[in-house]
């Protein structure tokens, strides 16, 4: 593996549409360049619908047109391009964040399905394997949360203990009372208790909360959205991992 100084990433705050097509022509018109990293939210292939839609009939292979598409615009790109999809299966189908840089692809199937302020989520679909999964970016490792993921510091830990430095968390966070404030929280926590960077995308309002985020290992906010369609940027940089670890020695610390 290489060792990286700095990357550029891009979080693509836009609402998927529950037509698979206006999705795909959407990725093309909203990555943007000159970025190493692309993260769309989850669910971005197809949005979740009413509560009671079948996601199997819209649901692909890892080989599906969203994928084809996804591969294209990143090599189109020179970027790394993270989105989620619902991946086809022999019973419910999983949510599936998808990363490509156009040559090579990963898939993170979601554990913790979102069965929680009285959404389902097991309902429709099926829990991936429990296993962190990490990818590597311009020689960065990065570990892949999808959304509901987010609440759950089990698995960002298991994350970092596998030696990732960034914290990928594509979402739809459904809207609320306190719903920001929990996101933007849980956010700086993983950020802070890991010393990692949180680079976090989510659907915009009004379904969703937006408030797409990217935060420093130190807990500091480099760059926040507002609950509407937006793209934001931010330069991660490794020096700031290594200082981090040097003040807040957490993870050498730790007894359990």
């Amino acid at each position: 593996m290489t060792t990286w100084d700095h990357l550029d990433v891009a979080l693509v705050q836009a609402a998927a549409d529950i037509a698979p097509g206006k999705n795909r022509v959407r990725l093309d018109e909203l990555a943007p360049r000159d970025v190493d990293l692309v993260v769309f939210p989850e669910a971005f292939a197809r949005d979740f619908g009413s509560a009671d839609d079948d996601l199997a009939p819209d649901a692909e292979t890892l080989d599906g047109p969203f994928a084809t598409e996804l591969a294209r615009v990143a090599a189109d790109r020179g970027s790394t391009v993270v989105a989620g999809m619902f991946e086809a299966a022999d019973g419910h189908p999983f949510n599936t964040l998808l990363t490509t840089d156009g040559a090579r692809s990963r898939g993170y199937r979601k554990i913790h399905l979102y069965d929680s302020f009285g959404y389902r989520e097991s309902d429709r679909l099926s829990a991936g394997p429990v296993e962190p999964v990490l990818v590597e970016v311009g020689g960065a490792t990065v570990g892949l949360m999808t959304c509901y993921d987010l609440r759950f510091p089990e698995l960002a830990r298991a994350l970092v203990a596998a030696g990732a430095e960034i914290l990928v968390v594509p979402a739809a966070w459904v809207a609320g009372e306190r719903k920001v404030d929990h996101w933007r929280t849980l956010a700086r926590a993983r950020a802070i208790e890991n010393t990692a960077y949180v680079v976090a995308a989510g659907q915009p309002a009004p379904r969703y909360c937006g408030h797409s985020i990217v935060v420093d290992p130190l807990g500091d906010v480099l760059v926040e959205a507002g609950p509407d369609e937006e793209v934001v940027t931010a330069r991660l940089e490794r020096s700031v991992i290594e200082r981090a670890r040097e003040v807040n020695p957490s993870l050498a610390n730790r007894r359990m």
